[in-house]
């Protein structure tokens, strides 16, 4: 017979999955009454204990983890990791935990925080970022029994919890949309190569281009404002630019717009732009910019309710999350005529 869960007593109980948990393991946060009547239900269900959810249950520290190995200068300019953690302090706040956020300078330093929030149970679980192929975290998180989310195509998640987004079908998106403007020779500024969802779009990109007939030129970066001005100014400076540009997040785009203003480089009549995320920057810059869209504070939400779930005994699973969709707007337009 299956093993009655958590998300079934709170149907029956009339309550959520995170009332029904407080309730069994008689932590505050409920009512009495709502705690009598889960009591009750899991009793009619004759429900038993999942024993490893048990064993997360005893000593919490209501707190979640996500180490950034970028720079401080950064995440402060990145609107991505500002719309992302919001989503996850949304559903944190919710159950009154609390999220402890590092940066640090690189992978060394991110395993041993992750040995030492194992060691002192700092920490009740994990949000893991910027995933690589043979990604030397995941090893360690499992041998830690941490509970981890990987923000990640399940590609690169190992078989553990992975919540993703579509970056293949969204790139072939993208690249359609400049060719049908016209387009023949387009590239891209994306982040590092070693970062699995950029290496999945540098593939995805390719093909695209490919499919289409399209000449391409792909220029990495570390993500930056700054370097995304400069991979801007130099594919504008080369004896061939680009009529088009697909930025692989909104900073970059934006510093590549004011790139091209300072060049006399004009948008959309000369270049095409598009940016990656489409934060409220987008909309407000001159000309807006064209964005491959998705919710992203909605994305955070949605890897903190996973990883509430790992906690309450959910089996690892992978979980897509959405497929960005492309939004154009004054930045996009069809090549300027030879001659």
């Amino acid at each position: 017979m299956a093993r009655v869960t958590i998300r079934e007593i709170a149907r029956r109980a009339g309550v959520s999955k995170g009332a029904v948990s407080y309730a069994l393991n008689g932590q505050p946060g409920v009512s009495e009454e709502t705690r009598a009547r889960v009591l009750r239900v899991a009793e009619e269900l004759n429900w038993v204990p999942n024993p490893v959810a048990r064993q997360l249950s005893v000593a919490r520290s209501e707190t979640f983890g996500l180490i950034l190995a970028r720079s401080a200068q950064t995440l402060s300019e990145e609107p991505f990791y500002m719309a992302f953690v919001g989503g996850l302090e949304g559903v944190l706040s919710e159950r009154s935990y609390t999220l402890a956020l590092r940066t640090v300078p690189g992978t060394e330093e991110e395993l041993a925080a992750y040995r030492k929030w194992a060691r002192e149970k700092r920490v009740d679980g994990v949000v893991v970022v910027d995933v690589k192929a043979a990604d030397p975290r995941i090893p360690l998180l499992k041998e830690l029994e941490l509970p981890t989310v990987l923000v990640g195509d399940p590609s690169l998640a190992d078989g553990m919890t992975c919540v993703w987004t579509d970056s293949t079908t969204a790139m072939g998106e993208a690249v359609d949309h400049v060719a049908a403007l016209g387009h023949k020779h387009v590239a891209r500024v994306a982040g590092p190569p070693y970062h699995g969802h950029v290496w999945i779009r540098d593939q995805a990109f390719a093909a695209a281009t490919r499919r289409t007939g399209l000449s391409a030129e792909v220029v990495h970066t570390d993500f930056s404002g700054d370097q995304g001005a400069e991979a801007t100014r130099r594919l504008m400076s080369s004896g061939r630019p680009p009529t088009a540009i697909i930025y692989d997040n909104d900073l970059m785009a934006i510093a590549g717009l004011s790139t091209l203003g300072n060049l006399g480089v004009r948008c959309p009549e000369d270049v095409t732009l598009i940016a990656w995320d489409d934060s409220a920057f987008c909309r407000i810059t001159h000309p807006s910019l064209t964005a491959m869209s998705h919710d992203v504070v909605g994305y955070g939400a949605a890897v903190a309710t996973r990883l509430f779930e790992l906690l309450e005994g959910a089996e690892p699973a992978a979980h897509l999350y959405s497929t960005p969709k492309l939004q154009a707007r004054q930045s996009s337009g069809p090549p300027p005529p030879p001659g």
